[in-house]
């Protein structure tokens, strides 16, 4: 016949109730602090830079990709020593005469913990480029990224070609 099991029986570590103590109760530091995480780069799929003022002449939008392309090429993956363009993260890129810029991104996990923030500096350093009057990042999903999007120099700078 089985025994009957109080639940008490099955602890493992069983703690002792706690005595009142008078004074002050100081608990162990597991390490150091670091700043609050920014709650306004948490999910966030669009972002916006620059002044917003037009250029005061037309801009050449062939010369204005060069240098936006530039931009972002010093732009890095927290996570993956590569800068966004050259990890094939840039999707789209659309530039205007009137210096209006948008950008079509992706990520490579959509469980990126840095995603927001990633946009956000997109949308900053792009914001800021020579001849940029406004910046529109948007993120997107569709299609998923893949190593196939990489340029050449990204595979070679992580020895996968």
């Amino acid at each position: 016949m089985p025994r009957d099991f109080d639940v008490d029986d099955l602890k493992v570590h069983k703690i002792a109730p706690r005595e009142e103590k008078k004074g002050r109760v100081h608990l162990p530091v597991a390490g150091p602090k670091g700043p609050p995480p920014d709650a306004s780069a948490a999910d966030v799929d669009e972002a916006f830079g620059g002044s917003g003022e037009a250029p005061a002449a037309p801009v050449d939008p062939a010369e204005l990709e060069e240098r936006v392309v530039a931009t972002l090429k010093t732009i890095y993956d927290p996570e993956i020593p590569l800068n966004v363009y050259d990890l094939g993260l840039i999707y789209g890129l659309d530039v205007g005469p009137d210096g209006e810029v948008e950008v079509r991104m992706t990520l490579t996990a959509p469980a990126c913990p840095v995603a927001g923030q990633i946009v956000q500096d997109v949308a900053q350093k792009v914001g800021a480029t020579e001849g940029v009057a406004r910046s529109h990042v948007k993120l997107v999903w569709d299609p998923p990224w893949t190593k196939e999007r990489m340029t050449e120099d990204a595979l070679l700078e992580l020895g996968l070609l």
